[in-house]
Parts: C-alpha cells; structure tokens; sequence
C-alpha cells in the first residue's frame, strides 16, 4: 500500500515531523523499545486499551487490544477501565500492564496476540501502601525488572518483579520525595506517573507534577531509596523555549521513559491537550507527541518542548506505516482490526464478523445498553461514511455513526431510527439540535457525517453518490473544548453504534473520502506552510513557498465494496504568480505522483479560483502529500480545499 520502506534516507517528506505524531487520544503512554521495534500505549480508560507499534517514532499502527472487552470484570462507565497501561518484553514473552482497581497484566507470545485474560499483580507487604495506577516498568541492563509505583499523592516507590511478574519482596519506598510539608502542601503536587530509564550509567527518575503541566526528573548512579543519592529534581522539557508562549500543546508532562535508538539520540512520548485558543480542542484528548531528550556533558537532560514547529525526525525507517489517524474499514478479515475499541465490557455475542461475511453485526448490550465500537476523534476536518442494514422497530431503535465526548453525556450522530408517527427516518442531532429526513432507501442506506473544524453536517444517500443533506449544519464547539472531570481524562471517539431492540448489519466505515472536500488548513503533517485566516471564521492553508509541502493522511480512493476509481483533482487556490501543486500518494519522490495541478495566477493572494488535473487511477487507502512549486523564496499561492473527482465508470457493489 505504501511507496517506500526506507523513504526516511529518501523522501522530503519523512525528514520532519510535526506534533502530534499520535493525533487523538493517547493518554499518559509510555514508550518500549524491543529490538529495531518500538510500542506505546497507555491510559484508556472505557474504551478498551490499543497497542501501538513502529519503526520510526513517527509512524504508527495499531497493532493489538491487550486486553479483551469480554473480560467480565472490565465495567462500563466513564473514567473507569483501564489506567497507565505499558507492554513489555521479558522473559521470553511480552507483558501488559495496567491498573484496574489495583494491577493487572496480561501475556502474549507476539504483541499482536492473542493476549491471555488478566491476572492480579499482589501487593508486597514490604511496601507500606499498595501498588496505586499509572505505573510503569523498568528493566535494567542487569536483567531485572521493576515497577515504578504511585499511590495518592504522597506515596512513590519502586518494586522488583520476579519471572511471574509478581513481586519478590524487595522493593524502594521513595516516599520522601512528595512528603507532605508542615503547610499541608505538597512539593511536587501529585508527582504522578514515574517513569525510569538508564543512560550513560544513571537512573533516571521522572514524574509528572499533575496534568496541567509540568515534568521533573532526577538521577542516582545506585538504584536505592536513600534520598540523598538521588540529585534535586529539576525541569524535564525545556521550558526556556521561546515558542512555549504560544505553543498549542503547552504544559507537557506524564511523559514516558527515554529510549536510544542507534544513533545514540534519545527520545520521549508524551500526552498533552491541545490548549491554544482557551482550549477549543481540549475534547479530543491528551494526543500522543514526540520529542527529543538531549544530554549535556554532566549528564544532565533536557527535552525539546512541543513548540509550533517542525522537528528533525530520528534517522529510521518508517517500514511502510502510514500515518496514524483512523484506517477504512471494509470487514472483510475474520478479526476486528486493533484500532477499534470497544467501549467497555461488551460480551463476545453481541457482535460477529461471521454471521454475515463483509459486514460487523452489533447487536444492543441490553434495551438500555447501546453497542458501540470506536476509534480516536483526531483531526479538525474529515468524512466519515458507513453503509448500514436496519430495520428499527421503535424510536428508541438506533444505528448509525456517532462522535462522542470521554464523559459519554455528549453526542453528535447522524442515525437511522423511527420517529413518533413510526416512519423509518435519518435524524442527525447534537445536544439539544436534532434534524430529520424521511428514510425511502429502505432498510440499507449510506449515512456520511462531515467535519469541518467544529461545524458538522449530516447525509444520506441510496447509493453512496447521491447524497442529500439532513437539516442545516451543526456547531458541535461545546463537544469539542473542555467539559467538567477533564472529559472523563479520555477524549473524544469516533465510531458505530446500534442501541433500543435491534441488531445491526455495517458493510464498511471510512474516515477521509477522497470525493468529499479536505479543508487544505488542516493538515496532519507539513513542511513551511501554516494556518492563516481569510476572513471572519473562513481559514486556508497560506505562507506557501517554493518546496513547502503538507500531508491528508488516511485518504480513502476505493475498494470493492466502495467501487471508485479516481481520474482527476480539483484545487481551490489563490496564487500571485503561476505555479504548480504535486499530488503524491504515500511520500513524496518516493512514492507515486498522480497529478502535476497547474495553479494559474489569481490576482491576489485573497482572490480563489478553482483548477482541476487528470490523475493517475488510484484505488485503496492512501497518505496524500502536496508539494508546492513556483518561483523565487516568496509567498506564492494559499489553498483552501481539494478534492478528487470518481471516474464515471465506478459503480456500487451490493453483496
């Protein structure tokens, strides 16, 4: 699917990076090295956990669900689940390990699985409080492994495991280091999330303040509780960086342990809101970023802060993994693909990809208990279409895709349901907004929901060309911005759902159409370019030069059971000089060219026109990059969207 494996050594376009590489939630994660791969995970909570992988840093993909949402002790409320989850590989296998009510761990023979059911790690009674959430795991070069433990806000420590994953006895009681003081305070707030790494002979351990910013670290040569053999906890992230005023993920913490890749550079994740402009991104999350660790002569260390720039990526290979926002999904394998989650406990037999092949049947948890299963809201612009078999039977009867708040109290859908006269419609609603249309389609119909930035519009189609819009667009910034208890601390998800008395059948669910406009403002990775505002509440992608280029991930251009076929694009620009826009499938250089857009010139830089190119046929999923080109190191063009057009020959499949 992917053009190059090595295109980090190729192609312009893996040389940088821009943060977040994990969009969406990915909160308190934690990083693992195991040979030339790497994985990350972390705090889920309802939503059942996913396991990242890559062999970048940059690129990642969703690999595994460690733990399964029929065990019957998962629960199902919001800030429930799963807690600081990290795998690991030791003693031949690889390890989950999570909090839920106390510590857990689950066990594979591969990282994608299958993972065994959860076994209960026992408190030592060495240690005077129990073993807390958010941990973490540290394996030393000698060969043993420990737990980094928190507790409330007092209590630190570290455990040693033994080959069972349970503890030895032996364990460090770091209490001293967030003891309470005579004014009731504490000198690190919570001193949450510790992590532990080793570098150049040192212990480094680092914690978070709490989650409105701040990470701290401190150092021993000797692995002991002995406070004075640990050096004074000082910044981790470099907070003299002169764009950390303006950066929109500010006040970085709960950041994961360091890992060294081969060319002796170290690197961190690390969760952070989106909190620029009073937060109006806050919903979707603590999105999962990447940033360098330096070391100084005396071994002290700094990480870069997540400043509005790009960053030089580590020099690895990217192994063909795309970008990571959420992936089509056509149901066509025999397994779940690992990014959908479901949200929480959700036995076995309320959903099957077997009973009907090609299609995910959810059937309702109870008459009360919708069946839902979700991926990561992450982006401010995308189209999510499914194709879906219903039969309502009440207007309590639902089914279709939904956006959903971590609280599970807010919810943006478009749906097929009855209304009170018993007529089948598609109602699309948020909040206390709700629109209907008269559903004629039958019991299978297309729905699509569209976001652009926090306004979104709701569709139906008989045949997924013709679609017909369900009452007026919807401002959905309350979902979006922050709500009460930290939004449940997991952010926004987006996915399927079927709730009230029937089951449901879904053929397919998509997450960028190539045939539905992507706002050019909002791309999810770039090189040169930036956000600029048009007028009152209208943006474009602007401050174009010669060699800027910016990244679509997740393009979907067709299968089989969405038959198009791509033939041309449409660029909407405004351009002072004539110049030309490169469509590149996967990378650029490296991958394949599809279209040369000839841009010509407008008449200003606020003056857009809308200019079209034949393109290469192009089918399946597909990161899609833009290379600008044009004269001289001026401000040549700004964009506002593209878009692609399907050949006339495509044509619906029915199975």
């Amino acid at each position: 699917m992917l053009g190059t494996s090595a295109a980090h050594c190729q192609s312009v376009s893996f040389k940088t990076y821009n943060n977040p590489v994990i969009p969406g939630d990915h909160s308190d994660c934690t990083l693992t090295k195991v040979g030339h791969d790497f994985y990350t995970t972390g705090s889920s909570f309802n939503p059942t956990p996913v396991i990242y992988h890559s062999t970048d840093l940059v690129h990642w993909e969703a690999i595994a669900q460690p733990v399964s949402a029929n065990w019957k002790d998962y629960g199902d409320k919001p800030q429930g689940g799963c807690w600081g989850g990290q795998m690991v590989y030791y003693n031949h296998k690889y390890w989950f390990f999570f909090s839920h009510g106390g510590m857990m761990f689950t066990t594979a023979d591969r990282p994608e699985g299958p993972w065994s059911m959860p076994v209960r790690v026992q408190n030592p009674s060495e240690l005077p409080y129990s073993l807390g959430y958010d941990n973490s795991i540290f394996i030393d070069d000698n060969g043993k492994w420990y737990m980094i433990v928190k507790n409330g806000q007092a209590n630190n420590g570290i455990v040693e495991l033994g080959p069972n994953g349970q503890p030895t006895g032996v364990v460090y009681d770091l209490s001293w280091l967030n003891a309470k003081s005579s004014d009731g305070s504490f000198p690190y707030s919570w001193a949450e999330g510790p992590v532990m790494w080793k570098h150049n002979g040192y212990y480094y351990y680092s914690f978070a303040r709490d989650v409105s910013g701040g990470q701290k670290y401190m150092r021993s040569k000797v692995l002991t509780a002995d406070s004075s053999a640990w050096t004074t906890p000082v910044d981790f992230f470099n907070e003299n960086d002169q764009g950390k005023a303006t950066a929109i993920f500010s006040g970085p913490n709960h950041s994961s342990a360091a890992v060294m890749i081969d060319d002796s550079t170290s690197w961190v994740v690390h969760p952070v809101w989106a909190r620029g402009n009073k937060g109006e991104w806050f919903g979707q999350g603590r999105q999962g970023l990447l940033s360098q660790v330096y070391y100084d002569a005396n071994n002290n260390a700094v990480a870069d802060y997540p400043s509005n720039r790009s960053f030089t990526a580590p020099k690895l290979s990217s192994s063909g993994i795309p970008w990571m926002v959420p992936k089509a999904d056509f149901f066509t394998s025999d397994k779940l693909n690992p990014e959908w989650s479901f949200l929480g406990y959700t036995p076995d037999n309320t959903w099957s990809l077997s009973v009907r092949p090609g299609w995910i049947r959810l059937t309702p948890k109870s008459i009360d208990k919708p069946n839902t299963i979700i991926k990561t809201d992450p982006e401010h612009n995308y189209s999510l279409i499914t194709r879906v078999d219903f039969a309502p039977s009440s207007i309590n009867d639902e089914a279709g895709i939904r956006i959903m708040n971590g609280m599970e109290n807010l919810f943006a859908k478009v749906f097929c349901t009855l209304n009170s006269e018993g007529k089948e419609v598609v109602r699309f609603s948020f909040d206390n907004t709700s629109y209907s249309s008269e559903n004629q389609t039958e019991n299978i119909i297309w729905l699509k929901l569209v976001r652009d930035d926090h306004i979104l519009s709701g569709y139906y189609s008989s045949d997924g060309f013709d679609w017909t819009k369900v009452g007026q667009d919807i401002d959905v910034s309350k979902l979006d911005s922050y709500s009460a208890d930290f939004d449940g601390w997991c952010g926004n998800r987006q996915g399927l759902y079927v709730q009230g008395s029937k089951s449901a059948d879904f053929d397919l669910y998509i997450y960028r159409d190539a045939y539905t406009p992507i706002l050019a403002e909002c791309p999810a990775n770039q090189s040169g370019t930036k956000r600029i505002q048009v007028s009152a509440g209208d943006y474009a992608l602007g401050d174009i030069n010669n060699g800027d280029w910016a990244l679509y991930a997740g393009v979907e251009f067709g299968e089989d059971d969405y038959a198009r076929n791509c033939d041309s694009v449409k660029i909407t620009a405004s351009s002072i000089h004539d110049a030309t826009v490169e469509v590149w499938l996967d990378s650029i250089g490296t991958g394949k060219r599809i279209a040369s857009c000839h841009i010509f010139k407008t008449g200003g830089l606020n003056s857009y026109h809308t200019f079209s190119a034949k393109t290469d046929k192009s089918k399946g999923m597909h990161d899609v990059y833009l290379r600008f080109l044009g004269p001289g190191d001026e401000n040549i063009m700004s964009l506002r969207n593209l878009v692609f057009i399907t050949s006339p020959s495509s044509e619906v499949v029915n199975h």
